[in-house]
């Protein structure tokens, strides 16, 4: 109800963005939720409420199997028998803000024109209050690391997808170099979506850690009034990879304490994946790397 109910008060227009939940518990209570928003939402459920057969080291994961198989039957509901030509994901533990549905329409025509682009996320992994500069909450960036959590893709990503989808853990399937192809995801400065999905099939990973801290943007920006073309490609290198070699580098031991007093864009330069381990613990930063690439990261920054 937390989600659906910011969704409906913040959607712009049914007819654009007309919502379908998909259901895949069998759990009347949810039915009945859903049900109580009547014609404002479309109501799916998911027919295959059956148990995986998964191999033994895997029992304890079961809960992923039934996630893939279920993101693969609702995708291919939107896609293939509503015959939409793109959607936006939201799982069930999401809130979203206020311009999360103007974000994404304005990003759009980016995703049909940039063929370098393969999604738009609403979520910055590392968009801790104190990391992120709330007065840029209008800033987006490219990234190689697939976010999730809110997430747009057109119905040809979905075409080149679905008949290899994954059996289970789709989303770092989606990390891989086969599926993204060194293709890039827009984000943003300040979350558009936030997670209060504590219990979960991932039993709270990282979500005392860094997800209950993520700062959702709180002030309407008008991103479809705004000129997004600094994130294709040429533009984005053109202007993104001068200014971070422009920043002066610095040594972890002087941002760690705030004892740096000059505020601004410094470099910290890494040579590898444990000297990034370790410089992402000090900041507290998200360490993870998958498939080498660590979180917001784009071409290795």
């Amino acid at each position: 109800r937390r989600c659906l109910d910011k969704l409906l008060r913040y959607r712009p227009s049914a007819q654009r963005f007309p919502v379908i939940v998909s259901q895949d518990c069998g759990h009347a209570e949810t039915a009945r939720v859903i049900a109580s928003y009547g014609d404002a939402v479309a109501h799916i459920r998911q027919p295959d409420l059956s148990d995986i057969p998964v191999p033994a080291e895997h029992r304890k994961f079961q809960g992923y199997y039934k996630i893939a198989r279920h993101y693969r039957w609702a995708l291919g509901q939107v896609f293939r028998t509503f015959r939409y030509r793109a959607a936006i994901v939201v799982e069930d533990d999401l809130e979203v803000a206020p311009d999360f549905f103007e974000y994404f329409q304005a990003a759009f025509p980016l995703l049909l024109a940039d063929r370098s682009l393969w999604c738009v996320s609403a979520w910055n992994d590392n968009g801790k209050e104190q990391m992120v500069d709330v007065g840029q909450a209008e800033l987006l960036y490219r990234t190689d690391f697939f976010p999730g959590l809110g997430w747009l893709l057109l119905a040809e990503l979905w075409d080149e997808l679905e008949p290899k989808w994954p059996r289970a853990f789709w989303d770092d399937w989606m990390r891989q170099p086969e599926q993204r192809r060194d293709r890039s995801c827009v984000r943003p400065e300040v979350s558009r979506t936030m997670t209060f999905g504590r219990k979960g099939v991932s039993h709270g990973q990282f979500f005392d850690q860094y997800l209950k801290f993520i700062k959702l943007n709180d002030r309407f920006v008008p991103f479809t009034q705004l000129d997004l073309s600094y994130l294709k490609k040429e533009e984005y290198e053109r202007s993104f990879l001068p200014k971070v070699y422009a920043a002066p580098e610095v040594r972890v031991e002087e941002l760690q304490g705030n004892r740096r007093r000059e505020l601004g864009a410094v470099r910290l330069q890494c040579s590898g994946r444990d000297s990034f381990k370790a410089f992402a613990k000090a900041l507290g930063l998200m360490d993870d790397l998958k498939s080498g690439v660590p979180r917001a990261g784009y071409r290795g920054i």
